[in-house]
This record gives C-alpha cells, structure tokens and sequence, in this order.
C-alpha cells in the first residue's frame, strides 16, 4: 500500500505563488513516477505535471507551463509543485499520484490516469481574480 498526503492548498489572489507537497509512505517513492493532476468544479479531471523517479523527465500541461514547476526529494519521500502566477482558471483540487514505474517509455503515458496506481485524497487551491 502506499499512502500519499497533499498540503499547500488555499486561497490566493491572481499572480500569487503556491507551493504544493505530497508526503508519501509505504514504498520506495523513488522508484516511481509521481503526477499531479487537478479537478475543476463541473469539470473532468485533468493532468497538470509529472516528474518521472530519477527526476530526468518532466511534463507539463500546456495551460500551465512556464508557470508550474514539479520537482520531488526521494530522500525525503517529497513530491512539490510549486506554482507561480497563478490565475484563476488554475482553481481546482489537486491531486498528487504515484505511478507504476521509474519512467514511462511513452511520454503521453506520463498524462494518462490509468498510468498511476496511487493517489492523495487532494487539496483545494482557490486563485481569486
């Protein structure tokens, strides 16, 4: 089993910055790729970032690239998104997730859902304009 606990999330005014971590347990986190994803109210949920577990590989959604960006601490067993100018179209719940290997071969796997085997209960992140 593997546990993984978002923090971070709250309310900030349009241009601030908010840094997201995921505190996981229960596996060596390192080995997998970790994901964030998040859901709008009313919508689907959608991909956001991926680090795979070297840390070699990114990807970023292209609604927030140049903005967000994802690292992890194995050590630690720490994910982070941290996300500057924020707007608020990126108001959502997001949600950090392990995936079932070291890297995927495919990068569009990195953006699918049924690519991650574990997920955090998620945590609100309100931008008001």
């Amino acid at each position: 089993q593997v546990q993984l606990v978002e923090s971070g999330g709250g309310l900030v005014q349009a241009g601030g910055s908010l840094r997201l971590s995921c505190a996981a347990s229960g596996r060596t986190f390192g080995t997998y790729v970790m994901g964030w994803f998040r859901q709008a109210p009313g919508k689907e949920r959608e991909f956001v970032a991926a680090i795979s577990g070297s840390a070699l590989y990114t990807d970023f959604a292209n609604a927030v690239k140049g903005r967000f960006t994802i690292s992890r601490d194995n050590a630690k067993k720490m994910g982070y998104l941290q996300m500057n100018n924020l707007k608020p179209e990126d108001t959502a719940v997001y949600y950090c997730a392990s995936g079932g290997a070291t890297y995927y071969r495919r990068p569009d796997d990195y953006r699918t859902e049924k690519s991650y085997d574990y997920w955090g209960q998620g945590t609100q992140v309100t931008v008001s304009s």
